[in-house]
């Protein structure tokens, strides 16, 4: 095997890392805004919040189109097309009216993201090939590890000398100059089944049962849901029970067949992806806000201090891989979650007269502990899962990742808005950001009993000792 990639296949993965840097930065660049967009379009933070939740709902509900899309039509193609839809959504969300608007091409703009981001790694896999896979996938994660460094800065800085609108248009120089480079450089990638069939109705079911009981969640108020939040909880109910059904008639067919939940370890990583989005998007939507309002910083300082977080999930993001596959998943997970609740818990007592350091000190440790879930999550959730239902896992896994983070924003955005009703005081907004960091912290104990399933290497390495002659 060559120790270097070779030139031309290093050009190939660099475009393709240049056309997935604005829809990584994307999120990570209007958290730090969230605060200044509620006041522009005079929205409550339990509306705002739909601005960062119905994007990252929308990236999980396009990741099945993505493997259909790359299936029946030139992967080439394919890439440029997800690229143009997310640079028009991001001109329609520079050009958004009003609070409904700009959720709506943020939607736009989520399902974009959600076709491209799949769509450059497999590219990158057929690029590389087994040879240079492992070289070729940490070349194209670039972004996904500068992103939670880079994005609020840009975000910060925006909205210190520029118009809001720039938080958007941003990312239409760089898009423009990365179609030209693909048209110019990116071979054609053929396609794999023409034929290829996609699930409509499965994803419908999918995209009615996460959209209604997210909306439910954002509709509870603080004197009990209304008639709305109710009747989304009963639709939501309604569509899981009738996917149910239907992915057990459809058997290996469904979109997520039931036949994967027989693996514990998938069923155990399911969960616990689901339950990692209050690990990482719900506190990571509330810090930049808990940093203006009730710490009384500025916006670009509020990005500024967000750094320490993204440091410490590059620190650990080399060693897990590594401390997976020598350990299991589980005792990788399980101290990252005791990390993240030592590096959260502190939040929910921080005020005004909290001194810097103590805080930059904490974000460090929580970025510890969140750069050690997800990855060892993922790949145990493909231990004992059969050959056939790899690539139905695999859409899965995706989807359950951006569903629980939409969760995670829209729960804990409830839960501070509610405690914010009727309070003026910076004492009683302290208050409320405490309380969606302690329910953050609830939903990461949790996350412990899942994380107890997961693999245990060095119990089955005991085992073929002892089964040795």
């Amino acid at each position: 095997m060559k120790e270097k990639l070779p030139r031309g296949m290093v050009g190939i993965l660099l475009i393709l890392v240049f056309g997935a840097l604005p829809p990584m930065l994307d999120t990570t660049i209007v958290n730090i805004a969230v605060n200044d967009l509620a006041e522009m379009f005079s929205a409550g933070f339990a509306v705002t919040q739909w601005v960062v939740t119905g994007y990252t709902l929308a990236l999980g509900i396009a990741v099945p189109f993505s493997g259909w899309l790359m299936k029946r039509y030139d992967g080439k193609k394919v890439f440029m097309g997800a690229l143009s839809l997310f640079l028009a959504g991001s001109l329609l969300c520079g050009l958004a009216w009003n609070m409904p608007s700009l959720i709506a091409f943020r939607v736009l703009q989520g399902f974009a993201s959600g076709l491209l981001i799949p769509t450059v790694t497999a590219l990158a896999v057929q690029v590389a090939g087994n040879d240079y896979l492992g070289r070729a996938m940490s070349v194209v994660g670039i972004p996904v590890v500068f992103a939670p460094i880079i994005g609020p800065v840009v975000g910060g800085l925006i909205l210190q000398y520029l118009s809001w609108h720039w938080l958007f248009f941003v990312n239409l120089p760089f898009g423009a100059v990365a179609l030209m480079m693909m048209q110019w450089k990116l071979p054609r990638f053929e396609a794999l089944e023409k034929s290829a069939k996609l699930d409509w109705l499965g994803i419908l079911l999918l995209a009615l049962i996460s959209g209604m009981y997210i909306f439910g969640v954002t509709e509870i108020r603080t004197e009990g849901a209304g008639a709305l939040g109710i009747f989304a909880f009963v639709a939501g109910t309604a569509s899981l029970i009738m996917y149910l059904l239907y992915a057990g008639k459809k058997k290996d067919l469904a979109l997520i067949p039931l036949d994967l939940f027989k693996s514990k370890n998938f069923s155990a990583s399911f969960l616990s992806l689901f339950l990692a989005g209050f690990a990482t998007n719900g506190p990571m939507l509330l810090f930049p806000l808990f940093f203006q309002n009730v710490l009384g910083l500025n916006v670009i300082t509020s990005a500024l201090w967000l750094i320490p977080q993204g440091l410490g999930m590059l620190v650990t993001r080399p060693l897990i891989g590594r401390m997976t596959d020598k350990l299991g998943a589980r005792f990788v997970v399980l101290p990252s979650i005791v990390i993240t609740i030592i590096g959260t818990l502190p939040f929910a007592f921080f005020d005004f007269g909290t001194d810097q350091w103590m805080v930059w000190l904490v974000l460090f440790i929580r970025g510890m502990g969140v750069g050690g879930f997800t990855i060892a999550v993922m790949s145990d959730a493909y231990v004992g899962v059969q050959k056939p239902l790899v690539p139905a896992a695999s859409v899965a896994t995706r989807i359950i990742q951006n569903v629980g983070a939409a969760f995670g924003s829209a729960i804990l955005a409830t839960v501070v808005s509610n405690a914010l009703n009727g309070q003026e005081s910076a004492v009683s907004d302290a208050g409320a950001y405490h309380a969606g960091f302690i329910t953050s912290l609830i939903f990461m104990v949790i996350s412990i009993l899942p994380a107890l399933f997961l693999t245990n290497r060095m119990r089955m390495d005991d085992r073929e000792v002892k089964t040795e002659p």
